[in-house]
């Protein structure tokens, strides 16, 4: 049998192959893929033309740069976003390129892989999101976001991974791995408190330095010291009144100074203000919309970016030297010599049945169960009788919309397909479904004539599962523009309500991925958070519901009663009209917050039920006491305790364990995230669990001394199921 083999190339590729192939015996450094990197980028550094240098520092087309083919060093190709490799847009335009081969894998929105606060599954998650890029031609996938869950209403919440840092940093950095692994880069973002849609072009954050150190930071240093990340983009709001794309104290002096970042420094796409800030304050490639990278329309668009002409002139004419430009450009070829140019880099994969499945088990992991009245759920599928699924977010299919994390799903399963399917299949002779809309987003005036139809069919059906939430769209859910409302939008309010009052056996299932409030949460039998879950979503969420899948997902932020609970708003700190933004509420973010003000929230950070019980016990430390120098030599605390499944299912717990500072000279929160871990444990059964404690979990950080310190003095140990339900305690005493 004959075997045939197809090769594609780039024009770079090719040249790259005529290089080599033509002079073998002289074979430049930074062709030989097997030299050590370093080499690599000063021997392609030296060959280079000044314009070549310019060249390569920024875009080319919407999501590329050049190489420099000449040398046959191939451009970058990057594509968003955070959960899924993004259709094929136009060379110069946003809209799409017409391919019928782009649609890929769409993976639950990153809340909802936070949610599973599975680490295993996160690097699995990115792994399988750089196989979708490597295939793609890509080597730069524009994700994890890491922005702190500052208040609900942020339009990117579904980006990022919750109000945390340590959790965010836990599960960011396999992530990272995972995509990296695969030679393709993942690009952290955004550099840095972008926590709000709201004038993120023009607001400058006003936020102390102990808070920016101890809260919004740790999750991208976690990116660069603990994942190796190769790429970082930066924020497009202000700091310091700079520009957080060519800001001095956050680039030079953090990332690339005290973190000792060596990768690439991407800017927003837009996000680039001015030459020559760009040039001294460490940004290394520019993006853009336009022309200028942000309205301005010409022939020759990409020579007009702060970056190239301009950049380039000043250098000819004498004004700029050429230090930080090749500073840049070796951090480009770095990038570039470790993907498309690696030894060893596969094909990757796409849309395959392996990455749907992955995609299903996270959205399985990710689900949330918030309450479950007299074990409402699960349906049991010989029982369940009559089922009326009502809602605009069942048919809704969740991957598209949304900016940047915008998808186009070779399939994408919604809530009543996979619910039918699980009743064709299971229960065909026993569960009857039927549906009614009960609301339309894009027709208000049918409101009531739909809530009408909706309420008398619920008075008729056994059990009533109703899908809403929000959507990936502007002022609901997506980027550019935050949320308006708290509330549920479209008059769901409303709507949950009457259906309690017509059915009692009301089961609500949300579709989002920010905090709502829920006035009828009282009148429901469930509320299950299903998040933005992709593909898979359908069927993950009938698994679910019928107890084929016993869920394990703990919410990654704070549902508060009212949206006065939430720090940024109760002291009046978030605003949708000033160009300034107050982190009045300082550290306490989310949890935190409650904890200072003694508030219950309606759902705390890191809760979540099972269709079984779990108790915990026995919680002890490897050592009662620790001298500063053993926790600077590296020593570590070890927690132990005993989980016990004490239902009869087999079931998944996240034990969360959460360290307290008993008295501190530093104003410290009551207690903070500073380890977890998921364990499966059998009906019946117990696992023990061991968790470690370095000297980061007891260390915070003194402004006036520019850094991290733990003071001797006596700690509290907390473990528990979530910020509210610590279930047990042990002491420790850290000495001098």
């Amino acid at each position: 049998m004959k075997k045939h083999y197809i090769i594609y190339c780039t024009a770079s590729f090719a040249a790259a192959i005529t290089v080599s192939v033509g002079s073998i015996d002289a074979q430049p450094a930074y062709l030989d893929a097997s030299r050590p990197v370093e080499e690599r980028v000063e021997d392609a550094l030296s060959r280079m033309t000044l314009e070549e240098k310019v060249a390569m520092i920024h875009a080319q087309s919407k999501f590329s740069s050049p190489g420099v083919p000449r040398l046959g060093i191939p451009e970058n190709r990057m594509s968003d976003g955070p959960h899924g490799v993004r259709a094929e847009v136009a060379w110069n335009s946003w809209e799409s390129a017409g391919w019928t081969n782009d649609a890929g894998t769409a993976f639950p929105c990153l809340e909802a892989l936070a949610a599973t606060w599975n680490r295993d599954l996160a690097f699995r998650y990115g792994k399988a999101l750089g196989e979708e890029a490597l295939y793609r031609g890509k080597n730069v996938l524009l994700g994890p976001g890491v922005n702190i869950v500052r208040t609900p209403l942020c339009g990117r919440n579904h980006e990022y991974m919750g109000e945390d840092p340590y959790l965010a940093g836990q599960m960011a950095v396999p992530y990272i791995r995972g995509v990296q692994q695969n030679k393709v880069s993942a690009c952290v973002k955004h550099f840095a408190l972008n926590n709000q849609e709201e004038r993120r072009l023009s607001y400058n954050a006003e936020v102390d330095e102990r808070t920016l150190h101890e809260i919004y930071l740790p999750a991208f240093k976690a990116a660069v010291q603990d994942a190796g990340v190769w790429a970082v983009m930066g924020a497009y709001n202000k700091y310091l009144g700079e520009h957080c794309c060519h800001n001095k104290y956050l680039l030079c002096d953090i990332l690339k100074g005290d973190w000792g970042f060596d990768g690439v420094v991407v800017s927003d796409w837009g996000g680039t203000h001015d030459t020559m800030q760009a040039i001294r304050n460490g940004l290394d490639m520019e993006f853009g919309t336009n022309t200028d990278g942000l309205s301005i329309e010409t022939d020759t668009p990409y020579n007009e970016y702060y970056l190239a002409d301009p950049y380039l002139e000043l250098i000819e004419n004498g004004t700029a030297g050429t230090e930080e430009l090749d500073d840049k450009v070796r951090r480009v070829l770095r990038l570039i010599f470790r993907t498309t140019m690696a030894e060893d880099r596969g094909f990757g994969s796409f849309a395959s049945p392996e990455h749907s499945a992955l995609a299903r088990t996270v959205a399985e992991e990710g689900i949330v169960l918030l309450k479950n009245r007299n074990g409402s759920l699960p349906l049991n599928p010989d029982k369940a009788g009559k089922v009326l699924v009502v809602g605009g977010n069942a048919i809704l299919k969740t991957s598209w919309g949304g900016g940047s994390a915008e998808l186009k799903p070779e399939h994408e399963i919604t809530p009543l397909e996979g619910i039918r399917e699980y009743v064709r299949k299971n229960c065909p002779g026993t569960v009857t479904v039927t549906y009614e809309q009960g609301y339309r987003w894009d027709r208000p005036d049918l409101g009531d004539s739909l809530r009408f139809a909706a309420v008398a069919k619920a008075k008729d059906c056994d059990v009533v599962l109703y899908f809403g939430g929000l959507q990936k769209w502007d002022g609901k859910d997506g980027e550019s523009i935050d949320r308006q409302e708290y509330g549920l939008p479209y008059g769901q309010d409303k709507l949950i309500s009457d259906l309690a009052d017509a059915n009692p056996n009301l089961n609500v299932i949300l579709v989002a991925a920010s905090a709502v409030a829920m006035p009828w949460a009282d009148k429901a039998q469930s509320i299950t958070y299903a998040w933005y879950s992709g593909s898979e979503a359908g069927n993950a969420i009938a698994e679910v519901i019928f107890g084929d899948v016993n869920p394990s997902g703990k919410l990654p932020f704070t549902i508060y009663r009212d949206l006065a609970d939430c720090g940024a708003h109760a002291t009046g700190a978030y605003s949708r009209d000033s160009d300034t933004a107050e982190y009045r509420e300082g550290m306490y973010v989310g949890y935190r917050w409650t904890d200072l003000k003694g508030t219950a929230p309606l759902y705390p950070f890191g809760y979540g039920l099972s269709y079984t019980a779990f108790e915990y016990s026995g919680v002890k430390l490897s050592r009662q006491e620790i001298s500063l120098s053993d926790l600077d030599d590296g020593e570590e605390i070890t927690v132990s305790l005993t989980v016990r499944n004490t239902g009869e299912r087999d079931g998944k717990e996240t034990v969360q364990i959460y360290v307290r500072d008993v008295k501190s000279s530093l104003e410290r929160p009551y207690k903070e995230l500073k380890g977890f871990e998921k364990v499966s444990v059998p009906a019946g059964g117990q696992a023990e669990v061991n968790i470690s404690l370095g000297k980061d979990a007891f260390a915070c950080y003194d402004d006036v001394d520019d850094c991290w310190k733990v003071e001797p003095g006596r700690f509290e140990i907390l473990a528990g199921h979530s910020s509210d339900g610590i279930t047990g305690k042990a002491r420790l005493e850290i000495r001098q």
